[in-house]
C-alpha cells in the first residue's frame, strides 16, 4: 500500500503540503527537479529524504527513492510507522517528505477522488525542508490551473484532519502566527505548522 500511495504522490501532491497539487517539470539551475532527484545516486537520495524529518524520527524511519526505472522503491526499512521520499513535488527545488501511516491513507483518497479522507486518526507529515502551494487571486488553491502561481513555504509540518475554521477560530491562510488551515472548507482541510522540524525538541 505505502509503494502505491508513493508512486502516487510523485504525480500530484501537495505539499507543498501533502494537498493535491500537480506542478510543472521544469528543471532550474537554482536547485534541483524531479527528474534531478532521479537521476541521484541512491545515497543522496537518502540523505534527502531523510532530511525531512527530525533526527530522532529519521533515523527509524523507511525510506523510499527513485530507482532506474524512474519509480520509487523502498531502500530502507522502516520500524516506526514514517516513511521520507526524497520529492512529491515537480517543482525545481527538492522537497522531501516524511510521513505516518495516516497521511498515506489520507493521501491515497485525495489522489482516488474520495468524497473525504478516510483516516481514523490525525497524521503527521514533516517537510523541514520546506515545500510550495498554489495561489489563485491572492488566494490558496488545490491544483494548478491558469492564473495561479507557486508559492514558497518554509519549513513545516501538519496535522492531517478536518479542522474547521468556524469551529477552531484558526486562519485560513499564511499569516504570521505561522499556523493556519490550507484548504479551508473541503474535507481535505488540514492543519499547516510554519515550525521547523529540525528544531523542535
Amino acid at each position: 500500500m505505502i509503494r502505491i500511495v508513493l508512486l502516487i504522490l510523485v504525480f500530484a501532491v501537495s505539499i507543498a503540503s501533502p494537498a493535491a497539487l500537480v506542478a510543472a517539470d521544469k528543471p532550474s539551475k537554482k536547485g534541483a527537479s524531479v527528474k534531478d532527484v532521479k537521476s541521484m545516486p541512491e545515497q543522496q537520495q537518502i540523505a534527502l529524504a531523510l532530511s525531512a524529518a527530525p533526527a530522532h524520527i529519521a533515523k527509524d524511519a523507511a525510506v523510499m527513492v527513485y530507482g532506474e526505472d524512474g519509480k520509487l522503491k523502498e531502500v530502507k526499512a522502516g520500524t516506526n510507522g514514517f516513511t521520507c521520499i526524497p520529492t512529491v513535488m515537480n517543482l525545481p527545488e527538492p522537497d522531501p517528505m516524511c510521513m505516518d501511516a495516516a497521511v498515506h491513507q489520507w493521501m491515497t483518497d485525495l489522489m482516488n477522488n474520495a468524497p473525504k479522507p478516510s483516516n481514523t486518526v490525525p497524521g503527521i507529515a514533516y517537510m523541514a525542508r520546506g515545500g510550495s502551494h498554489f495561489e489563485k487571486s491572492g488566494k490558496i488553491v488545490m491544483n494548478r490551473e491558469d492564473g495561479t502561481k507557486v508559492v514558497k513555504e518554509p519549513p513545516h509540518w501538519m496535522i492531517m484532519w478536518p479542522f474547521d475554521a468556524a469551529a477552531t477560530k484558526l486562519p485560513t491562510a499564511p499569516n504570521p502566527s505561522g499556523v493556519y488551515i490550507m484548504f479551508e472548507g473541503t474535507p481535505y482541510a488540514h492543519l499547516m505548522v510554519y515550525q521547523d522540524p529540525k528544531k523542535m525538541k
